[in-house]
């Protein structure tokens, strides 16, 4: 079985017991993250704990709910109850263990899921990498010479390794849509608010969301529905509109009635041919040729990189000033790359972050009259398949540019108005995988989950991965 409902499924009906599924995800990253760098803690002891209070539940007749038994692992900036939140960096690692879970984490384990560890990050979510130099670079499980991506990096490799079938990330410039598609997995940031993010530690508040991992799309769907809901413990998880269920049996194979089109101008350059193809591949298998301009997406990527910089920089402030008191004062413990980016930001002018979010409300306005005459939008996920690790430049339309700033080309634009996307698989012969991007109104989530079931129907999207064995 390679999927979580799959799996859940043979629990519930006693094919398998939510132990055995346990220990054999615990057998394999005991196999093989010496050498994957995923995780940065595995918590066996209350995982199998847990799987046997499922499979008691399922002895009394009970139903466990939608992911009984299975296995699951969240970056490590979520709360887990009895571990210290490392969010990535060497500083927190002095912190408190955490009282209770994420509310995201409770959500799952409510829905039967087990959880078995924490996974490794860019520090302070901070990068698109997963090159930690606290914690290691997660490999790339295609390529170990390559990256995963970031900053959810343990995230998407854990579930292309075949370690889980399923994972949280964050995602507040493209962290989890970037390492989706360098790893070949399924990436879903849902509209900004509809998911809780509380006791998730935070890099740009005015951005992030989490978002789940998984190698189909009815387990993206399943996820959803479970992680939806008001959450007073999120101020910004209110009251929204009616939900639309996702669960699999609603995912319609019939998507006559979305309008889809390509991005255009910004989203056609900068890019490696073959990521490119990727997007004209989906585009074909949907028979859509119609390309739209969302306007002014590299000054949104320009406003992005300032309000991410400046709010993330704030939440720091404190440690990164050499004039702190000693004990607060931490600038030597940051991750050198992570700590200049941050310094940089602390020195960008309140006027040009007033700018950036005066910017920010006159696109939202721009791209919902884009939606006016579309529903979906096609883009690439990355310029580029995985680079390797330690890789400093790539060469781009003819120009070397930094590799770390710009796996986030196409992410970043679409980021900074709180869009629902999911990133979907594309396999290449021979080749590291690519992904694309699904992109809707707010919201409008139902809408890129028929899309992509539709596509996954057609076998033009699928996860290149590890087989999961139970």
């Amino acid at each position: 079985m390679n999927d979580a409902v799959s799996i859940a499924a043979a629990v519930r009906e006693g094919k398998v017991s939510a132990v055995e599924v346990t220990k054999s995800a615990l057998a394999r990253i005991a196999a093989r993250d010496d050498e994957l760098n995923c995780f940065t803690a595995v918590t066996a002891e209350t995982a199998l704990v847990d799987a046997a209070r499922i499979d008691g539940e399922i002895a009394q007749g009970n139903n466990p709910g939608a992911l009984a038994g299975v296995p699951f692992a969240v970056k490590n900036l979520f709360d887990i109850t009895g571990l210290i939140t490392l969010a990535g960096s060497k500083i927190n690692a002095e912190n408190p263990a955490a009282s209770q879970d994420a509310t995201a984490i409770a959500k799952l384990k409510q829905a039967g899921a087990v959880l078995v560890g924490a996974l490794n990050m860019d520090e302070y979510a901070y990068g698109f990498v997963t090159e930690n130099s606290h914690y290691g670079a997660t490999h790339n499980p295609h390529d170990l010479n390559r990256v995963a991506g970031g900053s959810s990096g343990g995230s998407a490799a854990a579930v292309a390794a075949g370690l889980v079938p399923l994972t949280l990330g964050s995602d507040t410039n493209g962290s989890i849509r970037v390492p989706a598609a360098l790893c070949g997995v399924f990436g879903f940031k849902p509209t900004y608010g509809r998911l809780s993010r509380a006791g998730v530690a935070l890099f740009s508040s005015s951005f992030d969301h989490i978002g789940p991992f998984a190698r189909s799309v009815q387990d993206i769907a399943t996820v959803f529905d479970v992680l939806q809901g008001e959450d007073d413990r999120d101020p910004i998880c209110t009251k929204r509109p009616p939900v639309e269920t996702l669960h699999v049996t609603s995912l319609r194979l019939d998507i006559s009635d979305i309008r889809i089109a390509i991005a255009g101008d910004y989203f056609t350059k900068g890019a490696e041919p073959e990521a490119l193809a990727a997007v004209q591949k989906v585009a074909d298998a949907l028979d859509v040729n119609e390309y739209i301009t969302i306007p002014e997406a590299h000054r949104a990527r320009a406003a992005a990189f300032v309000i991410t910089a400046s709010e993330g920089a704030n939440l720091h402030l404190d440690k990164l000033r050499r004039q702190s008191p000693p004990k607060v004062s931490r600038p030597q413990d940051f991750d050198p790359a992570t700590r200049d980016r941050f310094l940089a930001g602390a020195l960008i002018p309140s006027s040009w972050y007033l700018q950036a979010q005066r910017f920010r409300r006159w696109y939202r306005d721009r791209v919902r009259e884009v939606f006016q005459n579309v529903d979906v939008i096609l883009a690439p996920t990355t310029p580029i398949s995985a680079p390797l690790i330690g890789q400093q430049t790539m060469i781009l339309d003819g120009e070397e540019i930094l590799v770390r700033p710009h796996l986030g080309l196409f992410t970043q634009p679409l980021s900074f108005i709180g869009l629902p996307i999911l990133s979907v698989p594309i396999q290449q012969q021979n080749a590291l995988p690519l992904g694309v991007q699904l992109i809707a109104a707010p919201y409008n989530e139902a809408l890129i989950l028929r899309v992509a079931a539709v596509l996954e129907a057609k076998g033009v999207i699928s996860c290149r991965c590890d087989r999961y064995f139970i």
